[in-house]
C-alpha cells in the first residue's frame, strides 16, 4: 500500500523526551499509516480506517490497559 500523499502528525500520546515519538497520517481515505519519528524514511504500519477507528477506541476506553493487567505473565 502506498503513503504518498500522507500527512504526517506526531500523536498527542507521544513521550515529551523525544524517544518514543510516533506519527500517524489520517488522511488518506482507504488506509491510516503508523510510523517512527526518528525513522521517517523507514517502515510505516498500515491499518484500514476502521481498524485504526476500533484501535482508537480500544485505547481511549482502557480496553487496551485491562487486557494488560489480565494477561501479564506469571
Amino acid at each position: 500500500m502506498d503513503l504518498t500523499g500522507a500527512v504526517w502528525r506526531k500523536s498527542t500520546r507521544s513521550g515529551n523526551g523525544g524517544s518514543t515519538c510516533v506519527e500517524v497520517a489520517t488522511n488518506l481515505p482507504e488506509v491510516a499509516g503508523v510510523r517512527d519519528s526518528k525513522d521517517r524514511n523507514g517502515p510505516a504500519l498500515i491499518f484500514a480506517p476502521a481498524a485504526w477507528s476500533g484501535f482508537l477506541a480500544a485505547t481511549q476506553s482502557g480496553d487496551l490497559n485491562r487486557a494488560r493487567r489480565i494477561c501479564r505473565p506469571a
